[in-house]
């Protein structure tokens, strides 16, 4: 906990590097954006890790690799006690009280679900409780924000979302279709979330939401988390947390105080803000939404909206 904020980041790649890289997460001179000790210095309670897969690998390799990535969480994060992983609501509130890393996985891109409700399940007993349904190409559930055609969710898509949602898993629609992002808000019955998406109306990048988008994100009692991807926040990598500033002030005059979070996007990204590098320059963030928009809004932004949404989706 830093400076009585519970902090959450609902995005950080930390598995797919592991993976493609052979990085190690507790290796003191690590070269990952958030490795141990550098989450350590971040005052994140809780963090969200990602595991993705390129996508030109098959759906039946990329499930292999994403078989292979949560092993390694399974065996070489989880390992010593530093970081344990959140499976239910009352895992959150234990581990924030005893002062461990909470760390929840997240399937970006559910390419490797491949029409089969059958592995749905079998990730969600493995620990999955966040998907994101695409990354900028089409799988079976729904086109992401780079297909041309920009359609919404298949039939399968819709099912999936259904029992995602029953079984206690969040919905991400970062790098959905906007057609499918709606198609989400019309059938959710659950909070969902963008967990790494900018404004739209700050900077038009194809990654970053519209108004009325956010707006519904809200109501379904979600949130959207900023990202720190410089091109996603003003189209150059020359960005500090000024500009990512920029984009926080609009989502709150648009979502209000209950519509905004924090997802890095760290170790997903070779470019980072100039001033906010890797997870041990994070307190630097969390002082300025502190000095920006006081303690009270502060709190929300830094992990209460994400921790409500977990609180309201997951057993």
């Amino acid at each position: 906990m830093y400076r009585g904020l519970k902090v959450l980041d609902g995005h950080a790649d930390i598995l797919y590097r592991m993976e493609t890289e052979g990085l190690s997460f507790y290796d003191a001179d690590s070269k990952l954006q958030q490795s141990a000790a550098k989450l350590q210095k971040s005052g994140i309670d809780v963090q969200v890790f990602v595991t993705y897969v390129d996508p030109s690998f098959t759906p039946s390799e990329q499930l292999y690799k994403v078989l292979s990535s949560l092993h390694r969480f399974h065996t070489d994060v989880e390992k010593n006690g530093a970081v344990e992983l959140v499976t239910t609501s009352g895992d959150i509130e234990k581990l924030i009280a005893s002062r461990t890393t909470g760390a929840i996985l997240s399937l970006e891109g559910a390419d490797a679900i491949n029409g089969q409700i059958a592995v749905l399940h079998a990730l969600y007993r493995l620990g999955i409780r966040w998907i994101g349904i695409t990354w900028n190409g089409a799988n079976s559930l729904a086109d992401g924000v780079g297909e041309e055609r920009g359609a919404g969710l298949t039939n399968f898509g819709k099912e999936a979302v259904a029992e995602m949602q029953r079984l206690g898993i969040v919905v991400d629609v970062s790098h959905l279709a906007w057609r499918g992002v709606e198609d989400v808000l019309s059938m959710t019955k659950k909070p969902m979330v963008a967990s790494h998406s900018n404004a739209h109306a700050v900077y038009p990048h194809r990654r970053n939401l519209p108004d009325e988008l956010i707006q519904g994100i809200v109501q379904s009692g979600g949130t959207v988390g900023v990202t720190f991807v410089p091109h996603f926040i003003g189209g150059n990598e020359s960005q500090s947390i000024d500009d990512l500033i920029l984009h926080m002030e609009h989502l709150l005059r648009v979502a209000g105080p209950d519509g905004v979070a924090l997802g890095s996007d760290f170790d997903g990204i070779t470019e980072t803000l100039v001033n906010l590098r890797n997870g041990e320059e994070y307190p630097a963030l969390l002082d300025r939404l502190i000095d920006e928009f006081g303690m009270e809004i502060a709190k929300k932004v830094a992990g209460e909206n994400l921790l409500r949404v977990l609180r309201n989706t997951i057993h």
